[in-house]
């Protein structure tokens, strides 16, 4: 099983780019996508349908302010629509496909970058989604979350951490949370289950600097229940691919989806 996950600020600047036509040549089982920027039913016009894959979206309130999208080649037994709690409804920053034994959901957290009100909601997001994830790992079954969380856990998932210590992004209270995901909650970064590569980044500020040095973070994950981690195969951030400020998730799972 194949999943990509992009955050494509906003799919009709991506599809001019080329976001589909690219897709068109992956070979993904699912395709998670972030901060859309469109209606449910403008995405299923051309050029944002994809033949074989069912095709599913959450919407913001303003359309223009975020958004999810799911495209499965495997219909689901169920999609879920929402967290329950207004930072992340509001802006539709949360779907899940509900399969056999593992949901996939593609997830938007705020940036965090635009002010002090953006952080705030950052910070109340981060503690309504831990609870929940807290919540989550005790059923039966298989989670695989994949989006854009706007944090960098790690030194090595930032090229200049040391300028970067109170931005947000890789801010100790966003660190704190990570390490509580991937520590105490025991889920798993896919990506450094099977890499610790260096310079692996998903993000890059929009300037021409950043591009050339390769200034970028990692913001963008898959992570999993523990009861995955032996399924994942092989993880790839390929920087050349850009439909956006964001590069793709690309995992590889020895795992085939059912309903």
């Amino acid at each position: 099983m194949r999943i990509i996950s992009l955050n494509v600020n906003g799919v009709k600047a991506a599809a001019e780019r080329g976001l589909f036509d690219w897709l068109r040549t992956q070979d993904a089982d699912v395709i998670c996508l972030q901060d859309i920027r469109v209606t449910a039913p403008e995405l299923e016009q051309d050029p944002y349908w994809l033949d074989g894959y069912w095709q599913y979206c959450f919407e913001a309130e303003t359309p223009s302010q975020g958004g999810v999208a799911i495209y499965t080649r495997t219909a689901p037994k169920a999609i879920i629509m929402g967290l329950g709690f207004e930072t992340a409804d509001r802006y539709g920053r949360f779907m899940q496909a509900d399969f056999d034994k593992v949901s996939i959901a593609s997830l938007l957290l705020p940036s965090g970058r635009d002010g002090d009100a953006d952080l705030n909601q950052k910070f109340k997001f981060m503690d309504d989604f831990a609870g929940y994830l807290n919540k989550q790992r005790r059923k039966r079954r298989e989670f695989i979350y994949c989006g854009s969380l706007y944090v960098a856990h790690l030194k090595l998932d930032v090229k200049n951490w040391r300028d970067c210590q109170n931005e947000p992004g890789f801010m100790a209270p966003e660190r704190a949370w990570m390490d509580e995901i991937f520590g105490t909650m025991g889920y798993v970064d896919a990506t450094r289950e099977v890499t610790r590569e260096s310079e692996l980044y998903s993000w890059w500020p929009n300037s021409e600097q950043a591009e050339n040095l390769n200034l970028g973070l990692r913001f963008d994950y898959q992570f999993l229940t523990p009861g995955l981690r032996r399924f994942v195969k092989q993880a790839k951030i390929p920087r050349n691919v850009r439909f956006s400020q964001h590069a793709p998730v690309i995992i590889d799972y020895d795992w085939t989806l059912s309903i």
